[in-house]
Order: structure tokens, then C-alpha cells, then sequence
């Protein structure tokens, strides 16, 4: 390495570090899950967080909500379930990461749309992004009963499916993984996204997924229509890979389908993150008029 570059990133290093040990203003992040009780499950959301909160001068402070914890029914006290409901209210934004299985999705759901009428920072992640669509079905459109046919092959609303170039039959091996492009759109209306806005470009971006189930394509219009907007698809347009409500309607509510937190570095986090963290700590209009 030239020995003046190494030099400009020592004093990189040596400036975070002073950040960090100056931060004392806290922002709290709600990671609503499935696998809370050992957060190493969660490492890289969690890296990503500390990265966006040291950007912002906060000090995270995290609130573990198990998503089950948020559902009505056998199995959850209602001292849990008011325990965890307490944390999703007490927290400055949420974050709904990826996970499988149907334990704790319609919780996961439940979060999801409190978070969008009550104006609470939300960001979704892969499945999270998925579980905001089912409740936007739900809510918005009406779809009683709107899931994915991951856990309900039988939904009359089918708005998460199986992608058609993966094998039921064989699983080993079938998701689709790694780093691929998503091109960055304007809104249903026509303006630029806040995606495109904190990606700092109106192209595109190369992210990194693992997933099997996609947005049904089939009901993309119709969401669209009642106000989600899909701000990112693959390069054919045809995959839906990030949904946002437009800020008018709520300070910042996203998906994406990919994982953006394998990407974030201490010195530059991943805007998605950033962006939670920005709304989270009241600071997003502030970064975007000093971000046009």
C-alpha cells in the first residue's frame, strides 16, 4: 500500500475510534425476530446498526423483541406479550430481519402494521420485506388472509411465492444467492426514491441475497396501486427487490429483498441502515437536504 494512503486511512481508523468514544446520545433499534435469544444469529444486522448509529453520533442501544412474543394466542402470556409491545413503542425505529418458518411471522406481520400507522421507522429485510407486503395486502387492498405460499400453499392471495426457477422437490442448493444487481427506479409517481437517495445514485446498486420466495410479480400492480411503491427491481424489472412507502406518508418505511447488511463497513454503512438510523434519530430530512 502507498505509504501517504495508508496514512489517510490510519487517521480514518483513529477518527472513529474518537467517535465512538465520544457518542452519549442513544437511539434505540427494535430487532424484531425469530432467533433473539442468541443475537449471533442477527451479527451482521447488528454490525450494520453500530456502523449507521457511529455515522449518525448515537449510541445504539438495542431492544430484543422475540415475534411470537407480539401474537395473540396459546402459548404467550399476556405479561409477554405486553412486554414485548412495550419494546416495539419504546423504540426509535425497528428492524424485521430474514429468517424461514412461520413461527413468529404473523407477529412479525402485527409489527409491521403498527409500525406503518403509527409512523414508526421500519426497516424490512428479506423476509421482513415479505411480511410488509402481506400486511399492506391485508390492510391496504383488503386480501383477507394474504400470505405467503411459503406458509399457506392454500392463500386466496398469494402475494409471496416460490420463484419459478427453483425446485421444490430438490431444496439443496435451490436459493438464489449472492451478489446481484438491483436497478434503482422512481416512485409510482414519478419522483426519485429515498432508496435512490441514499444509495446516492439513480442507476443501480449490487447487493447480496439468499432467498427461495419473491413478491408474487402478479400482484405487483395492484400494491402499487393502493400505494407501495417497488423502487427496486432486478435488471429485467420483473423481481421486486425494495418497496417504500413515500415520505409524505410515513418518515421511513422499506424493504428489500436482498441482505444490505453484508455490505456495511464502520466507514461507510449501508444506506438502508443508515437511512433507519437517520429517521430513528430525527436526522433523515436533515441528510437529505445536505444529500439532494
Amino acid at each position: 500500500m502507498d505509504p501517504e494512503a495508508h496514512a489517510l486511512e490510519a487517521r480514518d481508523w483513529f477518527a472513529l475510534a474518537d467517535r465512538v468514544d465520544a457518542l452519549d446520545v442513544p437511539v434505540k433499534i427494535a430487532i424484531v425476530g425469530k432467533y433473539t435469544g442468541l443475537s449471533d444469529s442477527y451479527l451482521s444486522v447488528i454490525k450494520a446498526l453500530k456502523h449507521s448509529a457511529i455515522a449518525c453520533d448515537r449510541d445504539l442501544e438495542l431492544l430484543w423483541v422475540e415475534a411470537s412474543d407480539l401474537e395473540e394466542g396459546e402459548g404467550v402470556s399476556a405479561e409477554q406479550r405486553a412486554a414485548a409491545w412495550a419494546k416495539v413503542e419504546e423504540a426509535d425505529g425497528v428492524v424485521i430481519p430474514g429468517g424461514f418458518g412461520n413461527r413468529g411471522v404473523e407477529g412479525k406481520i402485527l409489527c409491521a402494521g403498527w409500525c406503518r400507522q403509527h409512523g414508526k421507522p421500519l426497516l424490512g429485510v428479506c423476509l421482513g420485506m415479505q411480511v410488509m407486503v402481506m400486511e399492506y395486502a391485508r390492510a391496504e387492498l383488503g386480501w383477507a388472509g394474504a400470505n405467503s405460499s411459503e406458509f399457506d400453499e392454500g392463500t386466496p392471495h398469494p402475494v409471496v411465492v416460490f420463484m419459478p426457477e427453483v425446485d421444490k422437490e430438490n431444496m439443496g442448493g435451490t436459493m438464489r444467492l449472492g451478489a446481484r444487481w438491483t436497478a434503482l427506479l422512481p416512485d409510482a409517481a414519478g419522483a426519485r426514491s429515498l432508496a435512490s437517495r441514499l444509495y446516492k445514485t439513480e442507476e443501480g446498486v449490487w447487493e447480496r441475497h439468499r432467498h427461495r420466495y419473491e413478491v408474487n410479480p402478479e400482484k405487483v400492480a395492484a400494491l402499487q396501486g393502493a400505494g407501495l411503491h417497488f423502487v427496486g427491481r432486478d435488471k429485467h424489472e420483473e423481481r421486486m427487490e425494495i418497496c417504500e412507502l413515500p415520505r409524505g406518508r410515513h418518515p421511513f418505511y422499506m424493504g428489500c429483498q436482498y441482505h444490505p447488511e453484508y455490505q456495511s463497513h464502520p466507514l461507510t454503512p449501508s444506506p438502508p441502515f443508515h437511512g433507519l438510523v437517520l429517521a430513528a434519530s430525527g436526522q433523515l430530512d436533515a441528510w437529505l437536504a445536505a444529500n439532494p
